[in-house]
């Protein structure tokens, strides 16, 4: 499959973001000729932009059509970290507690106060409102019209 295939096809799929279906684009108008200020006109874009992506896509192929990483700090908290966390929320609790705290569960894993809460953010958990064996109440209905209330205990 060719180069040109390639990028037609990312063009009709989908789940191409938009940012790869432009970059696509401007490598296809400007293997059609066009010069960089007439795909630029084109596209509705900056001739800089066409610029960088055309330079990109002649240096690295394909390749050079992804995102270049950012710059910044780097994740501290692996992967597995995470996973702990989530574990051990789900399927323990603290020592004299009924559910996990902020700051219970920095003591326990040894990471920041902030860091665990917005794991759970992440995840939509929330330790406060799980229900470790407690008693609920279920609404019957009877064949009459009347409701019950039936409690129950897990």
């Amino acid at each position: 499959m060719g180069k040109r295939a390639v990028l037609a096809g990312s063009l009709r799929r989908r789940t191409t973001t938009r940012a790869l279906a432009q970059r696509s684009r401007i490598v296809l108008e400007c293997a059609e000729g066009h010069s960089v200020r007439g795909a630029s006109r084109r596209l509705k874009i900056s001739p800089d932009t066409v610029r960088t992506w055309r330079r990109r896509f002649l240096e690295h192929g394909l390749d050079g059509l992804g995102d270049e990483p950012r710059p910044g700090v780097l994740r501290k908290i692996t992967v597995a970290d995470v996973e702990w966390v989530i574990v051990k929320t789900l399927e323990g609790k603290p020592k004299n507690a009924t559910h996990w705290s902020s700051r219970s569960m920095a003591a326990a894993t040894g990471m920041s106060q902030s860091t665990d809460p917005r794991i759970w953010r992440a995840f939509a958990l929330a330790p406060h409102r799980s229900r470790p064996s407690r008693c609920r109440r279920i609404r019957c209905s009877s064949t009459m019209s009347a409701t019950s209330s039936v409690s129950t205990c897990t």
